[in-house]
């Protein structure tokens, strides 16, 4: 993704945060359901949601009910629009580190449920350096064939 607006960086982030424990195609076939939920992630909109848009959201059909995770993206939203004001773009703050290592443990400080594997997923998809993924694998704990499978088409 050449130039990804702050809603898709809240879009890829909350995707990889609901996609975690379960099959990436549950969440894919729903995820339709996540963009109106969320306003089409409008980031102001979802950083301005309060306990009623939370229970909203706990009611809505074809989501994951996790209070959680549904306010660990708001959560979300609001510090992608915190990184906005303090480095001017998400795209700076991605570029302001001088290795992954660093990205990854700011990240992870940051934003809920960013772990190793959501922080490779939401810089990779939104053009941010990563490791080359053999590399990363190799400090991974298990296989993520989804992800071979996500870097392998964007190689092609």
């Amino acid at each position: 993704m050449e130039n990804p607006t702050p809603g898709d960086h809240l879009a890829i982030m909350t995707r990889a945060v609901m996609q975690a424990g379960l099959s990436w195609a549950f969440i894919a076939a729903r995820w339709d359901d996540y963009v109106r939920a969320f306003d089409n992630f409008a980031i102001a909109t979802v950083a301005a949601y309060g306990e009623a848009d939370v229970e909203r959201l706990m009611a809505t059909d074809g989501i994951i009910h996790s209070r959680p995770k549904l306010e660990g993206t708001i959560k979300n939203a609001l510090a992608l629009l915190d990184l906005e004001r303090e480095f001017g773009s998400i795209r700076a703050y991605q570029d302001s580190f001088a290795d992954y290592a660093a990205a990854r443990a700011d990240a992870k400080k940051r934003f809920a449920f960013m772990g190793d594997l959501n922080v490779y997923y939401w810089r990779f998809r939104t053009g941010a350096s990563v490791p080359d993924l053999e590399d990363w694998m190799k400090n991974q704990e298990r296989d993520h064939p989804r992800m071979r499978e996500m870097v392998t088409l964007a190689k092609g």
